[in-house]
Formats: structure tokens, sequence, C-alpha cells
């Protein structure tokens, strides 16, 4: 060996693989001197082969994969960050960033989402728009929104309905139907949302202008309740924006990433994720938290 052969190695922890796997051939203390590096520190590697540096990434990688793998795939770098800060981790989002596009992780959300709306073509009357756009509530019970969309099966289409509270975001209320009849969907949805979270004080619904919602057999379900019913205006998909980002979530996060064979295998697809999932476990953008005693 030749003194400057210190080019050769990227790293100090090449540079002493290297004299260990040459200590039988030539002197410790003369490679130390060589490489630049000091025998104590040699001596110290050899019981703590690994750097103090190195083991906290390892350690930083496996929580990562693990909050990554706990989302199935759908967090990217902003949700992992929040996810590890909350349990007590000091890391910032572009160090994650970092760590996640060297262990190969990357978010499975696909960006584009075509934003689906009911038919609004009926003669049923159409109510107000109480909500006017306003997504805030100081207390759960107080806004309800609603919407229906569809997914696609190998027996067919199937329609699901949910019923989202304004205060968590979470779904209080949802039905996977056959058909687009009231009592299969947006009936359906409410008496689940009711019968789980009993309306105690006044209460908006809001939804857009379908038919499931005007029509009679939804809104006798609002009678003798301190419920005000509210409507988008029509083609206007942005006055009930939440309930199309839970769809879009639950479109982007799961259903583009499955192929469902049966209208029964895509319910309990449906229902492991808003129940297990998004309700219980998903970090949401929107992280206020209310007791259950606000109901």
């Amino acid at each position: 060996m030749k003194k400057g052969s210190t080019h050769l190695f990227q790293g100090r922890t090449e540079r002493f693989r290297f004299i260990k796997a040459n200590q039988g051939i030539y002197p410790v203390a003369k490679m130390c001197k060589i490489l630049g590096e000091s025998v104590s520190s040699y001596y110290y590697w050899l019981k703590e082969p690994v750097g103090k540096r190195q083991q906290e990434h390892q350690e930083l990688s496996l929580h990562v994969r693990e909050v990554y793998e706990e989302s199935k795939g759908c967090y990217g770098s902003p949700r992992v960050t929040v996810e590890l800060q909350a349990k007590g981790f000091r890391v910032s989002r572009p160090r994650i960033a970092r760590v996640m596009r060297k262990i190969g992780l990357k978010s499975i959300v696909r960006k584009k989402y075509r934003v689906q709306t009911t038919d609004s073509n009926h003669i049923h009357q159409v109510s107000e728009n109480h909500l006017n756009r306003d997504f805030t509530a100081d207390g759960l019970g107080e806004k309800w929104v609603s919407d229906l969309t569809y997914i696609k099966t190998g027996e067919g289409w199937v329609y699901l309905t949910a019923i989202l509270d304004l205060a968590n975001r979470k779904v209080v209320g949802w039905a996977l139907s056959e058909t687009m009849k009231a009592e299969d969907t947006s009936v359906a949805a409410f008496k689940m949302a009711l019968k789980c979270y009993p309306i105690k004080k006044p209460l908006i619904f809001h939804s857009d202008r379908g038919v499931q919602y005007a029509c009679s057999e939804f809104r006798k379900q609002l009678i003798g309740l301190p419920v005000t019913q509210s409507m988008s205006r029509k083609g206007d998909c942005w006055d009930n924006a939440p309930a199309e980002s839970f769809f879009k979530t639950l479109k982007t996060e799961m259903v583009y990433h499955q192929e469902f064979k049966s209208k029964k295998e895509a319910k309990l697809a449906i229902f492991e994720f808003i129940e297990v999932w998004y309700n219980r476990k998903r970090r949401h953008s929107f992280t206020r938290i209310f007791e259950p005693s606000g109901l």
C-alpha cells in the first residue's frame, strides 16, 4: 500500500473493512496511517461495525416502511412524515422523501380523477344551498354531506352512497347497492348514519340535486328531525367538495388498484377501506379532533 490511497475508498466504513480484510498481511497501525484513520477508531468500529448515523438511518427506514405498508402504499412522504412526527420522531419531509427514494418506496396513488355527478334531471323540488361551501363545523353532528358514485365489478356496476361529518371528515353512514333507487342508496345510508349517530341538534344535510336526495322517499326520513336539507347549485361539484374528495380518495387509494371479480368482493374491500382504514387509521389532511360526547 502507498500513502494517498484514501481516494480508493468512498467512506470510512469501506476503509475499515479493507483494514480488517488485510490485517493478516499488513500491520493495522500502518494501514490506518496510510488511510488517514486512527487505530483506536478502527478497533472501536470492530466492536460497533455499524456507525451511529448509519444505524439511525436503518432504524428510520424500518419505521418509514412500517407506516408505508400500514397505509397499503397510499402514503407519500408528507403523510409518512406527519405520522412519524405524531409518534415522536423529529423528522422533516425532505429527509423522509430521501429515505423513501433510497429504499424504493413511492405512493401508489394516481393523481388523475374524473368527478362523477348524479343525474339531476327530475321533477322533484330542489332545496336551497344552505351550506354555501362552508365546510367547517364547530362540533360533530352539525353538518353532513353526501354523494353517490359507482364502481365496476366482474358482475356489473355497484353504487356507493356515503355520508360524511364535516367536523372530522369521517364516514358516518354508507350503503353499497346494485340499483340507484333511493331506498337502496340515500335512504339506506341515512338510516345507517342515524342509527350510529343519532341527530340531537340542528343539522345541515347537504348533497347534490340528484333524484336520490330530492325524492319523497328520502325527504320522509327527515320528518320530525332538526335537519335542514341543502343542495348544490346545478352542475357545480365544488359545492359538495368534501364528498367528492372522499370518493377521489377511495378510488385513487383502493379501487383503481384492484379488479373486483364479484360484487361481494367489492363490498368486502369497501367495508375494509371505510371501517378499518379510512375512519380509524388514515391520516387526513383535516386533522381537527372532537370527542364523541360532542354528538
